[in-house]
C-alpha cells in the first residue's frame, strides 16, 4: 500500500520558530550576533526573550510547519 502524499516541513522554518501550545509563534529578536558593546544592558536583556510573530506572517510560517 503506497503512502498518501502530504506536505513537507521546511527545516530552515522549523529550526527558527516553535510553536506555543494555543498555536503562537515564538520567534528570536534579531540583532544580537554582533556588535554588543554599543547595545545597553537593558536593551540586551530585552533582546534575550522572544517574540511572537506578527498575524500578517503567521501564515505563511504555518504552511511551512505542517505538523504544527
Amino acid at each position: 500500500m503506497a503512502h498518501a502524499p502530504g506536505s513537507k516541513t521546511r527545516k530552515s522554518v522549523s529550526k527558527r520558530f516553535k510553536v506555543t501550545g494555543s498555536g503562537k509563534v515564538k520567534r528570536h529578536k534579531q540583532g544580537r550576533r554582533h556588535l554588543m558593546a554599543s547595545k545597553n544592558s537593558k536593551r540586551r536583556r530585552h533582546l534575550r526573550s522572544p517574540a511572537l510573530v506578527d498575524a500578517a506572517d503567521l501564515h505563511r510560517i504555518k504552511e511551512s510547519l505542517p505538523s504544527a
